[in-house]
């Protein structure tokens, strides 16, 4: 055997002042001079060469490569300070009332309304967090937060859903505390996180060194470790992640202006006319190509923020006690002393904030290709186990369409549309550009009998129904037409 033959070396290993004289940086100090440094203790010191003047002579190139030698010879002993998600908690904000979704808010909480068939809107950012490494995941809750408790209580806990080893996710439901501001509910993102600082007080997270902020109603997938990254890289005490858009969307959004080191020089929320105009930005700097970086001159603020946990105590605490929102307040207020920068995020990212949005990216989900799916092996998107049986298709077209979990299907047809669980479809059904989005639980055949003999509607789909999108044109009081989708 080889090993057999191998003898250790009897030649020590370099000791740290022998690598520390070896480097580069030292070989091209011993050119022109004497160099005189102490790192960890240890004084260098090179005798001065005399150096004899001749014509041509230039010391701008030795100096420069002495600095070449000492920029490597920094990143060889002080390497970059890299991610850890250990060192991250985040906070998932529930949503206000949800008033541009009703009525499907009407008795639940916007991150728990469901979307792509299956799925919760809460379930993007919670499964973006466990992609991400990030295990320490609060969520604040105020508004018909029953249903949204459950879904996180089913999915999430250590028992029966997602194991998190030594992390946790906590829900954090709006209470009232002892003295005059502990009466009021949320007043705000800002307010609704400040009224729960004390956890980040405790000497238990005193390792939590940075808190990302995220919306419970967002779709998007995205790896917050590269958004740590470049937070620490840059040595922000904010970053905010932001997305090039056109002129057509930006007056939509919170849009930033920033310098050529993408720190955030202005703020303004939805602004339009000239107002709009002045907020237009090179994007390039935030590294997109000149031709893209024409087409998208705005950077528009996705409302995901990443503070520095003492920054963050001492914004709303100390600095802005009386901030309420961290859009409209806290990040225009803390340019004035802090570091914000602005991180890009080229990929797909959709606000579901009113039922026009939600039905659209529903059904956007059929497209070939779809701009987002929820089919990535690396990087699943988790929900509650149901332990629903596959669904029954008997004799049915189905073309371009989502089916979900327990669906009974029976001599129907469905064209771009999404099938939501336990759904139920009878002979002669026609679905064409449609959201169905399921039942809660099923009907046996002898419930529905007694249903149609009471005169009442059973659940699902009934025979020869046909439902579709359309359009039809309606008389403008300009006497002009135009186009009303109905959903």
């Amino acid at each position: 055997m080889l090993g057999s033959f191998c003898l250790p070396s009897s030649k020590p290993p370099p000791s740290y002042q022998d690598r520390v004289l070896s480097s580069s940086f030292c070989r091209n100090a011993e050119r022109i001079g004497q160099c005189n440094s102490a790192f960890s203790g240890t004084r260098i010191d090179i005798s001065r060469r005399k150096c004899v003047a001749s014509k041509g002579f230039s010391t701008s190139a030795v100096l420069a490569d002495v600095a070449k030698g000492l920029m490597a010879f920094r990143e060889n002993i002080f390497p970059k300070k890299e991610a850890d998600p250990k060192t991250v908690a985040s906070i998932i904000l529930g949503g206000g009332a949800g008033t541009r979704l009703f009525p499907l808010t009407g008795t639940m909480a916007k991150p728990a309304v469901p979307i792509g068939g299956c799925y919760r809107l809460i379930d993007v950012p919670m499964s973006n967090c466990i992609n991400s490494g990030i295990n320490k995941i609060y969520i604040l809750t105020q508004f018909n937060s029953q249903s949204l408790n459950r879904h996180i209580a089913r999915t999430y806990n250590s028992g029966n859903g997602v194991n998190f080893g030594d992390g946790f996710v906590e829900v954090l439901a709006a209470t009232q505390t002892p003295g005059e501001s502990g009466k009021k509910w949320f007043q705000g993102t800002a307010d609704a996180v400040r009224q729960f600082l004390w956890l980040f007080e405790d000497s238990k997270h005193r390792y939590i060194k940075n808190i990302l902020i995220l919306s419970g109603d967002h779709l998007y997938r995205m790896d917050y470790m590269d958004f740590l990254q470049k937070h620490i890289n840059s040595g922000a005490d904010i970053s905010v992640s932001c997305l090039p858009v056109d002129e057509s969307r930006a007056s939509d959004f919170g849009l930033v202006k920033i310098d050529e080191n993408g720190q955030i020089k202005q703020f303004l929320e939805k602004p339009k006319g000239e107002s709009l105009r002045s907020m237009q930005v090179d994007t390039t700097v935030l590294g997109l190509k000149a031709q893209d970086a024409r087409k998208l001159p705005y950077i528009a603020s996705m409302g995901i923020y990443l503070f520095r946990t003492d920054v963050l105590l001492k914004l709303l605490r100390f600095h802005y006690p009386e901030a309420n929102d961290f859009g409209s307040e806290i990040i225009p207020l803390a340019m004035k002393d802090y570091n914000v920068k602005a991180f890009l995020f080229n990929g797909y990212w959709e606000d579901i904030g009113t039922i026009k949005s939600f039905f659209d990216e529903n059904l956007a989900l059929t497209d070939k290709p779809p701009k987002f799916h929820f089919y990535d092996p690396l990087k699943p998107i988790f929900t509650s186990p149901r332990f629903l049986p596959p669904s029954r298709i008997e004799k049915c077209r189905v073309v371009d369409s989502i089916i979900s979990h327990g669906c009974f299907m029976r001599e129907c047809s469905v064209e771009h549309s999404i099938v939501g669980i336990r759904s139920r479809l009878e002979h002669g059904v026609e679905l064409k550009d449609t959201l169905m989005m399921g039942a809660d639980n099923y009907q046996t055949e002898k419930e529905i009998e007694s249903c149609l003999a009471e005169g009442k509607i059973p659940l699902g789909v009934g025979r020869n129904t046909k439902i579709k999108t359309w359009k039809r044109q309606i008389d403008h009081p300009r006497d002009s037409t135009f186009d009303q989708e109905s959903l």
